[in-house]
């Protein structure tokens, strides 16, 4: 059995994955700053931390990371040099394939069109969007340099169930989330990819091309919600990737007025 070392595996889509990627026959080794059952507690900005979890893993996931907007220097330390260290730390240690976790803002201020590509170029909405930006390109670096197969998720909205219209279109499923990093683990065709983490809704916008040249076929639709949100009136801003994200309270001032 093939081991799996999860970062930021007590967040949410680390529980995600906590609780379905063994079902698909992955061991799971666990790391998080906060404590949770089965993950211990390990900082991915230290690199003496992380060569005490990642010799003797086939693959990471690396989840660990600031997961909304917040000042520079909060998203400089964990998202650009926690993802450095991760993948220092897997060069060091011979790993040859690493799931990175991106993000729909690295593009947010895309106009949403029919079928846009996952390898939109980049037009972040954020500080936390332009933090994974960087990530994809360093999983290219790693990749051309030292051979590495690195999938770059860009994650739409990974919920129990889409909180709002928007995410009617972009819903990643729990369950389709564990798909997706599964078949990312495991596909022979992976060298360098970006993937929309998004599930077959039929109000998709985003293609799922480059996810079916890997194997990801997702099975849900987040319409079978769309009666609960009925009453629920899409914003202005959902014309862009990102949403909310593209708008005046999340520009730099405003966000640190609110931390």
């Amino acid at each position: 059995m093939s081991t799996v070392l999860v970062t930021g595996a007590a967040g949410l889509v680390g529980t995600f994955l906590r609780r379905r990627l063994p079902d698909y026959g992955w061991q799971l080794r666990c790391i998080d700053v906060a404590s949770a059952n089965g993950v211990q507690v390990a900082d991915i900005m230290s690199a003496t931390a992380l060569d005490d979890v990642v010799p003797g893993v086939d693959a990471i996931v690396h989840l660990a990371a600031q997961p909304v907007e917040a000042p520079w220097p909060v998203i400089r330390d964990v998202n650009l040099e926690g993802c450095y260290q991760l993948f220092e730390a897997a060069r060091r240690h011979g790993v040859e394939r690493v799931v990175y976790a991106s993000s729909n803002h690295a593009v947010g201020f895309t106009p949403n069109e029919d079928e846009l590509p996952a390898a939109t170029p980049p037009r972040p909405d954020t500080m936390y969007g332009l933090s994974k930006v960087f990530g994809e390109a360093l999983g290219r670096y790693y990749a051309d340099r030292y051979g590495m197969r690195v999938a770059c998720l860009r994650i739409g909205t990974c919920a129990e169930r889409p909180p709002n219209v928007r995410a009617l279109a972009t819903w990643l499923s729990p369950d389709d989330c564990a798909r997706l990093v599964d078949v990312c683990l495991r596909s022979d065709a992976l060298r360098y990819a970006i993937v929309w983490g998004v599930s077959a809704n039929s109000r998709r916008t985003w293609s799922l091309d480059e996810g079916h040249a890997l194997g990801y076929f997702p099975v849900d639709d987040a319409e079978r919600f769309a009666t609960e949100l009925a009453d629920a009136t899409p914003l202005p801003s959902d014309v862009l990737v990102g949403g909310e994200f593209t708008t005046a309270r999340f520009g730099i001032d405003e966000v640190a007025a609110r931390w």
